[in-house]
């Protein structure tokens, strides 16, 4: 295994197994022809980054069939309010260029509409891009790479922020997008992104983070590391609470912007906590084999009892879930979504039904397993019903 920025070796540390993608729910007919793939993961010292051995091709997940929509969560589109009120008072100003990588739905760039904002995006699914231009929100369906440099500097150039959310993280070839930024940003640019945090995953043992999308996982020491390699510096690191933890990095080229302090207290913590070190990664793997075993446990004491069981949001983490426990289409009856691709569908892998919430609410189950745990505040003001009829919520984290 080889780092994919600095084409060291990697020190793989646990394998979930045989893992179908992510985002690859399916019909009935297509079962035989599932693909499937080794999910090891490894840690490179050297910059301090967790990483997938093999992922999909980025081609074959984010295109005009990807069954993800960011403005279907109200939570999330609240958040992205806030995220864009923040950049907007903290460095923007009026005809100030922002370019965002996987701009989904629009979601994130419709606050800049009515702010003299000269904002532009980039979102490889063209069925998700094409939503977003019909709200007059200005998206390319191509990739944010250097291929398609000249395409985004004849839109763009000497850009003063380029942004991103839970993107960066599911890109293979990171070099060739941190060159396109070097390429974009002005000499006083900034990048802002977030990310899902690798602290907050070990912290919670929230395993489902990983799966082939998400190439990487991030501490602030692993972002300060290798973007310094591209002659940049992490001037920013503010906690996020969306994604069950997430870090909102803000990185500008080098000796051109005051470091705030918060870099060096977080990075202090994570040495502490020996995040930066492959310690700590051996230590979640006996987590995460405690995680594996309790929930099965549960799952297995739930069926004695007779207890009709059923998921709770089809959502790609539920993917790694279901199939490093081996969770089946006998242990759990039905998985209910609000998202229209996926219903009528099976999940990847453990093959169990996807059915539209309507039927979550008549088959009354004593039991919902929620997969979407770090939505967990809108599920249950929305759900309320459930619980106050005796139903139980559990999962593989704590809620």
């Amino acid at each position: 295994m080889k780092c994919k920025i600095t084409n060291d070796n990697l020190k793989p540390f646990m394998s979930f197994g045989k893992m179908p993608s992510a985002n690859g729910f399916l019909e009935e007919k297509d079962f035989h022809n599932e693909f499937f793939y080794e999910m090891e993961v490894g840690f490179s010292e050297k910059v301090s980054l967790l990483q997938l051995n093999e992922f999909s091709n980025p081609e074959a997940v984010h295109n005009e069939r990807y069954p993800f929509y960011t403005s279907s969560s109200r939570y999330m589109t609240e958040h992205f309010k806030n995220f864009a009120n923040w950049l907007n008072d903290k460095y923007l100003s009026s005809g100030s260029k922002l370019v965002e990588i996987g701009s989904n739905d629009g979601t994130f760039l419709e606050n800049f509409k009515n702010k003299n904002i000269d904002a532009l995006g980039y979102e490889p699914s063209s069925t998700i891009a094409n939503l977003a231009n019909k709200k007059g929100i200005k998206i390319f369906d191509k990739f944010f790479n250097t291929s398609n440099l000249d395409l985004i500097k004849s839109f763009h150039n000497d850009v003063d922020i380029i942004s991103s959310a839970n993107v960066i993280a599911h890109i293979p070839d990171l070099t060739n997008v941190i060159k396109c930024v070097d390429k974009l940003l002005s000499n006083n640019g900034l990048l802002v992104f977030e990310e899902p945090y690798m602290g907050s995953m070990f912290s919670k043992v929230s395993y489902d983070q990983i799966y082939d999308e998400h190439i990487f996982m991030f501490s602030v020491s692993s972002i300060k590391k290798v973007f310094s390699l591209f002659d940049f510096e992490l001037i920013d690191a503010l906690p996020q609470i969306t994604h069950g933890g997430s870090m909102r990095y803000v990185v500008g080229r080098r000796k051109k912007h005051q470091i705030n302090d918060n870099v060096r207290k977080i990075i202090d913590e994570e040495q502490k906590n020996k995040l930066d070190t492959v310690d700590s990664c051996v230590q979640f793997k006996k987590n995460c084999e405690n995680s594996k075993i309790n929930t099965i446990k549960k799952i297995e004491e739930f069926k004695s009892q007779n207890k009709k069981i059923c998921g709770y949001a089809a959502t790609a983490k539920s993917t790694t879930v279901l199939n490093y426990c081996g969770i089946n289409n006998k242990m759990i009856d039905f998985i209910c979504d609000t998202t229209k691709e996926k219903i009528g569908k099976f999940s990847p892998g453990s093959h169990i039904p996807i059915v539209p919430v309507s039927d979550f609410h008549k088959s009354k189950p004593d039991i919902a397993f929620l997969f979407a745990w770090n939505h967990k505040e809108e599920i249950f003001s929305k759900e309320k019903d459930f619980k106050k009829n005796g139903g139980v919520w559990f999962s593989h984290v704590a809620l």
